[in-house]
């Protein structure tokens, strides 16, 4: 199990841009934690120093007790998978069983094992008929999910999702929320961006709020999406999920789920 801790973390971009501000942030194995906040607001910059493809300013990240400046981005890639927001920054082989088998092969999976994570990670995602298809004779939704696919396949400890909605039908939404489900259960560590506040609420235990390269809120749904929090939600320019809005006026308390919204209206008879 892979845990991860932030430690004062600050990034300064070339050009003197700060992107992240002195973030302290752990991650528990197995945890399912939505990161939200404006565009800017620095999660994108936070989860790219998972897997060290940006490296602290100052400050540090441990991915399983260990300091992540020490390790190169291959070795992190053992721990931490990242799906990209856009899929044609990861896409490159001229099939899609090629592109999802490309980074199992690099981790060591041969034969047997190899083919097993390969038809897993395609029937997941809904892409096994595909397999022998060019990635970008896909829509851009469905080569969003052969992005997640590739990662899928590599089984890391990990799984970072940058945006996995975004762009996605009502079917590739199920498929989305299915994954993060089915990697929870497995008792993996999901962390996801999104601006999705219903996807956040619905499929994850821990919300994260950012502004400005900090972290201004942090806690369960309920608590981030309670009437009180709403100011410091709107001055990251997020709105809460419709069941939290609906609960607080009709007076049923946090519901930031639509189960929670249904169940709290049955109990008011």
């Amino acid at each position: 199990m892979t845990d991860i801790r932030v430690e004062g973390l600050v990034h300064v971009y070339d050009g003197g841009v700060s992107a992240l501000d002195g973030v302290d942030l752990s991650v528990a194995a197995g945890e399912r934690v939505a990161l939200i906040g404006q565009n800017g607001s620095g999660k994108t910059t936070l989860v790219r120093h998972f897997d060290g493809l940006l490296r602290p300013t100052s400050g540090r990240v441990l991915v399983g007790g260990v300091d992540a400046a020490g390790r190169t981005v291959a070795q992190l890639a053992r721990e931490v998978g990242l799906v990209f927001q856009d899929p044609d920054r990861q896409i490159f082989a001229s099939t899609v069983r090629g592109e999802v088998e490309f980074g199992p092969q690099n981790l060591g999976l041969r034969g047997a094992a190899l083919r097993s994570a390969v038809a897993n990670a395609l029937t997941a995602t809904g892409l096994e008929k595909a397999a022998e298809t060019n990635p970008y004779d896909l829509g851009t939704s469905r080569r969003k999910l052969l992005a997640l696919a590739s990662v899928l396949a590599m089984r890391t400890p990990v799984l970072v999702l940058d945006e996995p909605t975004t762009g996605q039908d009502m079917r590739g939404m199920a498929i989305v929320e299915e994954v993060v489900a089915a990697v929870s259960a497995a008792g993996r560590t999901v962390v996801a961006i999104s601006h999705d506040m219903r996807f956040v609420a619905e499929r994850f235990d821990r919300v994260v709020v950012m502004r400005q390269g900090r972290i201004v809120l942090d806690g369960s749904p309920a608590e981030v999406f309670a009437r009180d929090q709403w100011e410091t939600l709107r001055s990251t320019f997020v709105e809460p999920p419709l069941a939290a809005v609906l609960g607080d006026r009709l007076g049923v308390g946090p519901t930031p789920t639509d189960a929670a919204l249904v169940s709290a209206m049955k109990s008011r008879g």
